[in-house]
């Protein structure tokens, strides 16, 4: 069981920084950039597809919630998966779901350096890329109240971008001007050769990307220990899941292949790109640059923020060293930010000297973590479900949709998702390298439970 820890976080996030935190960590780089590869592969089936997996995260969301309402906690997830599970299992989500956002922080920040090029093609991208890095850290370094100001801003660029979109695309719709105009109709979604062109093998692949870009919905969970309200605000933050997703996703798609046939799109850009351009927005390109690479620098801000809060979590059981886990005179982990700079940093090193498909490897390996992430988030509800059947916990208001049936439902799912992985040639390493990563984790568990233990003897 977890000791009592004197310190406690402050409670300085608000409802527009839950919320805000809740929509950025829904809307990734992916939609605004791995869309098109993903809609040049599906068609237009693409939001079907979008919306198929956006169930399956809104049940992990409710089931998360549910929990969160029995105990909000900061290690959310990782508490839950100990309480209900075993330790084994919160060392396991602890350590794998700080991997997935070191790695994905990694990646992001190597992003925000190419990024930076469209307007400084001279500037070596380490730079920029070490300056992001930095300066977030010290973001989180002084308030979690500034990382909610920081995130409120970046997810409102994302925000604006999509709406702008979709509200253009329903004017062009209906007035028809811009270059599109003439060609723009809601029958470009089905007309050029239905809803799943390509057959329905390349289609199934695409459930892979399409999970991938849900990465980091889940954080707002981390959230619950410095909210200012969590029992009225993350319910609300939980159920908006869906609506996003349906707005954000689905509705973006139907705009994109509404204002211009699928297969116009290029394989290998922006899809948001290629559209404000057809329709004649002034540097098209440029602003989309810039939403991406805030939304970048989002992903980066966020990931600090929650392996940071995660090895406190995993401090205070011993399964991370407990001096890493205190908080500073501020109120935040600071140490545990540091260790996070520190991997992170390793990141900006390795993209200088190691060939880019050595670290394609293990970001993709990354995101099995995260479908790990999910699938436990929704074993642990299963287990806290039973202890209510059986009299042993008293059943809350905030409940998930369907339970137990639709937890069996969602773990299928991932299953699927997980298989579909050999089928991919760029996503089949994280099969082989997952193993590994698991033995790791298995050696790092043992280790830890044999010092736990002789501790104990040694208090005896």
């Amino acid at each position: 069981m977890s000791q009592p820890v004197a310190e406690e976080y402050r409670k300085d996030l608000s409802t527009r920084h839950i919320n805000m935190i809740a929509i950025g960590g829904a809307i990734g780089v992916g939609l605004f950039l791995g869309s098109g590869k993903a809609l040049h592969q599906v068609g237009p089936g693409l939001i079907l597809i979008y919306a198929i997996a956006g169930l399956m995260i809104f049940f992990v969301m409710r089931a998360l919630g549910e929990l969160l309402m029995y105990r909000p906690v900061s290690g959310s997830f990782a508490e839950y998966a100990g309480e209900f599970v075993g330790p084994w299992a919160k060392f396991a989500v602890g350590w794998g779901y700080w991997l997935v956002w070191i790695v994905t922080g990694m990646a992001e920040i190597t992003a925000v350096g190419e990024y930076f090029q469209f307007w400084f093609p001279n500037l070596p991208q380490w730079i920029p890329a070490l300056v992001a890095l930095v300066v977030l850290s010290g973001v989180n370094l002084i308030a979690v109240k500034l990382f909610g100001e920081f995130e409120f801003w970046f997810a409102l660029i994302k925000v604006l971008a999509i709406i702008g979109l979709i509200v253009l695309a329903a004017l062009i719709l209906v007035f028809g001007f811009s270059d599109v105009g003439d060609t723009a109709s809601v029958s470009n979604i089905w007309s050029n050769g239905g809803l799943f062109p390509n057959g329905a093998a390349s289609s199934l692949l695409a459930f892979q990307i399409v999970m991938f870009a849900f990465v980091g919905v889940e954080m707002v969970g981390q959230t619950a220990s410095e909210s200012s309200n969590p029992q009225k605000v993350l319910p609300r933050a939980v159920n908006s899941v869906m609506w996003r997703i349906l707005i954000f996703y689905v509705g973006a798609l139907i705009a994109l292949t509404a204002l211009v046939p699928w297969n116009q799109f290029p394989s290998d850009g922006s899809p948001f790109v290629h559209a404000f351009t057809l329709i004649g927005i002034p540097a098209a390109a440029g602003v989309i640059n810039f939403v991406v690479t805030t939304a970048a620098l989002s992903s980066c801000n966020s990931g600090i923020y929650s392996t940071a809060r995660m090895i406190r979590t995993l401090s205070e059981d011993s399964q991370a060293p407990r001096s890493v886990g205190r908080l500073s005179s501020r109120a935040v982990p600071a140490r545990a930010i540091g260790v996070t700079f520190a991997a992170m940093l390793i990141g900006v090193v390795l993209n200088y000297f190691v060939p880019e498909q050595a670290f394609t490897y293990i970001t993709s390996a990354s995101t099995v973590g995260a479908i790990f992430t999910w699938g436990m988030i929704v074993i642990a509800h299963l287990a806290y479900r039973r202890k209510i059947a059986r009299g042993e916990l008293q059943a809350g208001p905030f409940r998930m949709p369907l339970a137990p049936y639709s937890n069996y439902v969602v773990l299928a799912f991932l299953a699927f998702v997980v298989v579909l992985l050999a089928f991919d040639s760029e996503t089949r390493i994280a099969l082989y390298i997952t193993p590994v990563l698991a033995v790791a984790v298995a050696i790092g568990y043992l280790a830890v439970r044999n010092k736990q233990r002789e501790r104990e003897l040694v208090r005896r």
